[in-house]
């Protein structure tokens, strides 16, 4: 495996860039419920419940911007506006997926090591 380059390295910056979109509270979700078909604004509110209207609408300028979710305006009255998953944003799917599964996999010995965390920090 290739060493990962240092910190301070110009290839750092859109990485830790992109991983602040990717990684924020809304974003996997959206993600994750784009991946079956398009939704309308409303529909993923509703589905990822919680999220307010305008962590939502930021969520999707955010992943917009850097190309994993298209935005698709039909000339209708009134507009219909509806968000679906680039194929760059599908790419996503697979290691999003993969961070779930291990999140619940290892939830059990998460939560032990927490607990034992706060004992030794109680503790001191």
């Amino acid at each position: 495996m290739k060493p990962l380059p240092r910190h301070q390295d110009p290839r750092c910056v859109p990485v830790r860039r992109l991983l602040q979109t990717i990684g924020s509270k809304w974003s996997t979700l959206v993600v994750l419920h784009l991946e079956a078909d398009s939704k309308r604004f409303s529909e993923l509110k509703r589905a990822i419940g919680g999220v307010t209207q305008k962590s939502l609408t930021s969520t999707l300028r955010e992943l917009e911007r850097d190309g994993l979710v298209e935005r698709v305006v039909t000339p209708t009255i009134p507009p219909r506006v509806d968000y679906a998953l680039t194929p760059l944003g599908r790419t996503l799917l697979d290691p999003i997926k993969a961070l779930t599964s291990w999140a619940i996999e290892n939830n059990d010995a998460v939560l032990a090591a927490r607990a034992r965390y706060e004992r030794l920090n109680e503790a001191a």
